[in-house]
């Protein structure tokens, strides 16, 4: 049956070679009981893992049924063990979390046999031990001597030739190690025994060979009971382990041992977890990219926003904002469009000019309906109220420098602040709203001012926005225009470089008009010019109050000025409740003669660049979290699996081979993380159905879909199905035997 010719084995260790035995000669046939004696470290373990097939040998060699076997790999050695050879274990190699019955059957299971085969087989062997009464007790609740007989079913339920058996009485008492001998005796008759002890007067009776090893050799080889005729080497029968019998061991592994269970359960939850965050993250984040993008007209886009204008490009009246506010679906409507799209300086006057400035959108008191932090209600028209994020520092650290004091809007289109930018109108603000800190970039300051204070802005607004040229002497000419108080309706009040554009520079009483174009209207004066302002004359003929001031304009009367730029609006936006109400508005506003466009008809993606890059660091960053949370839970997991490697490994030992444990592990893990998943999907539930209020995550949630969520459980079952391949490596990646040594 085994024959060894000059068969050494050599162990490799830091550079330094340490032989295990050296040339040993032996042969051995089915029908003995072979005794392997000798003192420690003489080398008799180590020539019984080398013809179990555990470990290798490095010179001579091994014959089986008279076949070479130093060619063999490691998977060779592997299909040997599960063909020919079962073994019985010092330290009884038992899986402690299962049951007696569960131990017999895991051989069975791992050949291949199926349900109906294995039960009265099992059965069976269990009470040729005489272990029926303990049959359905964990192995971890037995004595010693149970546990052994519970390996000596294990190993002859195998049907293998060759039983190889070491020290199996060295942890047990006198009266149960006379009783495993006794049972080992009984398969002797048709199977090769082989058997390392110490003690040789417990085997004395029963040996048929006795050999005797010291440093490596074998010292004596004396046959006590000749086997007059080999027994034929009938190997085990061996068939693939099935799918169902890898399952079935696959979800015993998951719920055997309670506390590995709930911390595999704790690990994939907090992957599962930290996944969809992370991607819940960087998709809110995308969204919010893409709804920030603003048009190069509107800096203030909602989705909820339609900007309007009469179809017939007149203004719009009071009678026209009562049938608009009373469409269903309208849920305010912003009269003066314009001035929430640019902002409005406003500064404190007497803090200084650099103290406090703030550049606000400009709204009307009567569409403010929150609540005041500090102050109180507008009650005169010069009275304001301000919103603004409550970390601004000038509502932490100068409160009583805004509220109840006098401010002034400048022209919001001068670049920079300045002492001398024009006033257009001053106010108090007597009221603020300091709104809870988001984010820097989405925070915008509001005031809402009297609708008199806004006409006046308005009128600044309108004159931003337009065109202006002045006919003089048949040529057009571009100034700036102001008001004065002291000139009078239908003449005009010149620098005194402009009246060289008239001949001899005789300007005065000579006839200049202004046109003023704009999206919206358009607009004619015909004046006089009236004066010509001098050093001399600076004060009396335009009331400004310094010559400079003068250069490059052209004074005209208030009355004048407002019938340029005092107009009501052409442009207005509504506000809808939903933005499924939106298309519904649009018809009703149409079939009143309005004229529509949608916020997002406007919206071009003037910022692809930053979206593309917020996608790529999306799909990168998810990676990288990926891979490092792979590194983490295969890091955690190996702790945790740590206590299990001795199971794996006696797996291989059974016979088992490298695919089978890594399905059997990845059944194990992919239960595992399932269910940590299925749990996380009901907490995520429990969150979207409002049942437990955890607002953050409910917001994160909006940003994920069925695909996702199908997505990221498909990303942990390829976590699981790594780590079984990393951790069966591991144990594969060295000799049965040396991978034992090291669990």
């Amino acid at each position: 049956m085994l024959k060894l010719e000059n068969v050494s084995k050599f162990y490799y260790n830091k550079g330094m070679i340490t032989s295990g035995f050296t040339r040993v000669n032996l042969e051995l046939k089915i029908g003995e009981f072979v005794v392997i004696t000798g003192e420690s470290g003489s080398g008799k373990s180590t020539l019984l893992n080398v013809i179990s097939g555990l470990d290798s040998y490095e010179e001579g060699e091994m014959y089986v049924n008279g076949k070479e076997t130093s060619h063999y790999t490691e998977k060779d050695f592997e299909d040997y063990r599960r063909k020919y050879v079962a073994n019985i274990f010092q330290s009884f190699n038992l899986v402690n979390s299962y049951t007696v019955y569960q131990n017999v059957e895991l051989v069975l299971l791992l050949n291949g046999y199926k349900k109906k085969e294995i039960k009265a087989k099992v059965l069976d062997m269990i009470d040729q031990v005489g272990l029926t009464e303990f049959k359905n007790t964990k192995v971890s609740k037995l004595s010693g001597g149970q546990k052994q007989r519970v390996a000596i079913a294990r190993a002859m339920i195998k049907e293998t030739p060759i039983i190889v058996a070491d020290e199996p009485t060295g942890n047990l008492d006198s009266t149960s190690a006379k009783e495993v001998i006794e049972i080992l005796k009984k398969v002797a008759k048709d199977k090769l025994v082989v058997m390392v002890t110490h003690n040789m007067e417990q085997v004395e009776e029963f040996a048929t060979r006795v050999i005797k090893m010291h440093d490596g050799r074998i010292l004596e080889n004396t046959c006590r009971k000749k086997v007059e005729k080999e027994a034929p080497a009938k190997q085990s029968e061996y068939r693939k382990i099935g799918v169902v019998n890898q399952v079935r061991l696959g979800l015993r592994n998951t719920f055997n041992i309670v506390t590995k269970f709930g911390l595999l359960f704790l690990v994939f939850f907090f992957v599962s977890s930290a996944i969809l965050a992370e991607y819940a993250s960087f998709q809110m984040s995308e969204e919010k990219n893409k709804k920030a993008i603003t048009t190069m007209i509107f800096s203030s886009p909602s989705e909820k926003r339609v900007i309007i204008n009469k179809q017939d490009r007149t203004q719009f009246t009071e009678e026209d904002y009562e049938r608009i506010r009373a469409i269903q679906g309208v849920d305010y409507v912003v009269e003066d469009d314009l001035l929430i799209d640019g902002k409005t300086k406003i500064q404190n006057i007497e803090g200084g000019v650099f103290d406090v400035s703030i550049l606000a959108q400009l709204y009307t008191v009567d569409m403010f309906n929150e609540n005041l932090t500090h102050g109180r209600m507008p009650e005169n028209e010069k009275e304001a109220i301000l919103v603004a994020d409550e970390q601004r520092y000038w509502l932490t650290d100068k409160l009583e420098d805004i509220l109840y004091k006098p401010f002034k809007i400048t022209d919001s289109e001068r670049d920079g602040w300045s002492s001398n930018d024009p006033v257009v109108a001053e106010i108090v603000i007597v009221g603020i709203e300091a709104k809870p800190h988001t984010d820097w970039q989405n925070q915008e300051e509001k005031i809402y001012v009297s609708k008199e204070v806004q006409k006046e802005v308005r009128k600044v607004t309108n004159k931003n926005y337009s065109s202006v040229k002045m006919l003089m002497n048949n040529r057009f000419y571009q100034y700036e225009l102001t008001p004065s108080s002291v000139v009078k309706p239908g003449t005009a009040v010149i620098s005194e470089e402009m009246k060289m554009h008239y001949k001899n520079g005789n300007a005065k009483k000579q006839s200049m008009d202004i046109f003023l174009e704009n999206s919206y209207y358009k607009e004619e004066l015909h004046l006089t010019v009236a004066d010509i302002c001098t050093k001399n004359n600076y004060r009396r003929t335009t009331g400004q109050s310094s010559y400079s001031s003068c250069a490059g304009r052209v004074f005209i009367s208030e009355e004048d000025y407002d019938l340029l730029y005092n107009k009501p609006s052409y442009q207005s936006s509504v506000y809808v409740n939903d933005t499924d109400q939106i298309e519904q508005v649009l018809a009703e506003l149409n079939n009143i003669g309005i004229h529509t466009k949608k916020i997002t008809d406007f919206v071009v993606n003037n910022d692809f660049d930053a979206s593309m890059a917020i996608r790529i660091i999306k799909i990168v960053v998810t990676i990288i979290v990926i891979v490092v949370l792979f590194f983490i839970s295969y890091l955690v997991i190996y702790l945790i699996l740590k206590s299990r490697s001795i199971y794996y490994t006696t797996l291989r030992m059974l016979g088992s081979t490298y695919r089978n444990v890594r399905r059997i592990l990845a059944i194990e893990l992919f239960t595992n993380a399932t269910i940590a998943y299925t749990g996380l999907m009901l907490l995520l539930a429990s969150v979207q159905q409002n049942i437990l209020k955890m607002e953050n995550i409910a917001e994160l949630l909006a940003y994920l879909q069925a695909k996702e969520y199908l997505l990221m459980y498909a990303v942990i079952l390829v976590i699981t199905v790594l780590i079984s391949m990393k951790f069966t490596k591991k144990i594969f990646q060295k000799s049965a035997m040396k991978t034992y040594r090291t669990e």
